[in-house]
């Protein structure tokens, strides 16, 4: 919450923001309704406005960019998730859901204006090169970073495989400044991280849901089911605090990762017919081991699915505190060399029939951490009904946000300790943990 941290190797994952589940579609593909007259009337009045400031303006506009702004105002009116992307936006969202690219394999952090190394990532030209955490990049290929926002730093370090970066930083321990010469490699996002936990529970934390999301879950649990064989693994945490979402295939996939049966989730779009229902196979990765699924604020899109489903089905207990209550799907429509449209065309639903938009997902039960007195008023996410146009649910009371600080100690995470001491079959903290007796709603109608 301190800093403003981008892993090197994808696009920006913004804290607290919700990321949408994508579905990609041609927009040939889109159904065609015939524009009123009215309609047409009022796009002749665009037409005048623009060629009014076209040719009568102080200065000479940029035409391509007057028109971006209106297709991007146009989409932005109707919710906050629905938006333009021009050609290069449209290709950082590609390297993000797609999870690989050119680029160096350091996680970055921008503390106090200055451009930090996190940390670098295994068989990486970063740690091939010896880069170490915190080290402090000064230079790009000879230009200064001081001055850079992260992202514009990030991407003059991206680039095409093999092709050469140089980099200047300081490093507390040398007297000069060091220059290494490092070749780009094809990285790839890492969004499942595992390890045990007191020495007999699998702990799974998933960041995002790109492409990767769910090979890297059926590698953390054989790694984590081979590690402790048999009966000494009790159980699987699994981790999707401050996941702000991502694929819905892949939110689909990693469901049904731990479900036999059952519908996973629905999405419904404007009309009946658009409804799609997406159910689980046969095969349980876990062979029915219990779950604790931890969720805050920050679990959005792809993350409640997850949550969602598991619950409903009873197959897994959710801790932690109310998700971010994102509950649409947007759709990606390729413009040609155009970039593309974000665009919001349905609700989903959780196998019960709830949406959780602008209303986030209710832990069975909440625990709560201990926020830092500098943090405290500063943890919370606005959630999905905090959003300025945000879809409104009719007859659904909205919840806002919750906390979203998850605090870098283990030691002193109150809703980690709480599920392991779960799977473990122990009751403690009573204080801080509150059962939720919040039933599930009757299904909703069509809107």
């Amino acid at each position: 919450m301190r800093k403003v941290s981008l892993v090197l190797f994808g696009a920006v994952l913004g804290a607290g923001t919700a990321t949408v589940a994508t579905q990609t579609h041609l927009l040939s593909s889109t159904s065609a309704v015939a524009a009123s007259a009215e309609t047409y009337r009022q796009l002749s009045l665009f037409g005048d406005v623009f060629e009014k400031i076209r040719t009568d303006y102080v200065e000479k506009p940029d035409e391509g960019k007057l028109i971006e702004a209106a297709v991007n105002g146009m989409l932005t009116s109707l919710d906050p998730h629905s938006s333009y992307m021009d050609a290069k936006s449209f290709r950082d969202m590609q390297v993000q859901t797609k999870g690989e690219f050119g680029g160096l394999g350091i996680e970055v952090t921008m503390e106090d204006g200055l451009i930090k190394v996190v940390t670098p990532i295994d068989d990486t030209p970063a740690a091939r090169a010896g880069l170490l955490a915190n080290d402090v990049i000064t230079q790009i290929d000879g230009d200064q970073v001081q001055g850079l926002t992260l992202n514009q730093a990030v991407d003059k370090m991206r680039g095409p495989v093999n092709s050469p970066v140089k980099l200047k930083i300081t490093r507390k321990e040398a007297k000069e400044p060091l220059e290494v010469t490092l070749n780009r490699d094809l990285i790839r996002i890492k969004p499942v991280r595992s390890r045990t936990e007191g020495g007999d529970i699998g702990y799974i934390r998933l960041t995002q849901f790109n492409e990767q999301t769910y090979d890297g879950l059926k590698a953390a649990v054989d790694k984590l089911s081979t590690e402790l064989p048999g009966d000494k693994l009790k159980g699987f945490v699994i981790d999707l605090r401050n996941n702000p979402g991502g694929l819905l295939d892949q939110a689909v996939m990693v469901s049904d990762a731990f479900l036999d049966r059952g519908e996973i989730v629905s999405t419904r779009g404007r009309n009946p017919d658009e409804t799609q229902r997406f159910s689980a196979k046969s095969g349980d990765l876990t062979k029915g081991k219990p779950i604790v699924v931890l969720v805050n604020g920050g679990s959005a899109s792809a993350s409640e699915i997850v949550a969602g489903a598991l619950q409903d089905h009873k197959r897994a207990t959710v801790l932690g505190t109310r998700s971010f209550g994102k509950g649409s799907v947007q759709s990606i429509i390729p413009l040609g060399g155009n970039g593309a449209l974000r665009l919001t065309t349905a609700r989903y639903y959780t196998p019960s029939g709830r949406s959780i938009q602008a209303k986030g997902i209710e832990p069975d039960q909440e625990v709560l951490q201990d926020v830092p007195d500098d943090l405290k008023g500063k943890d919370e996410t606005k959630g999905e009904a905090g959003l300025k146009g945000h879809l409104k649910q009719k007859d659904t009371e909205e919840r806002g946000g919750s906390s979203a600080y998850v605090p870098p100690d283990p030691a002193k995470d109150k809703q980690l300790i709480a599920a392991v001491d779960f799977l473990h079959g122990v009751q403690k903290g009573a204080a801080n943990t509150v059962k939720s007796t919040t039933p599930a709603p009757a299904a909703p109608t069509q809107n």
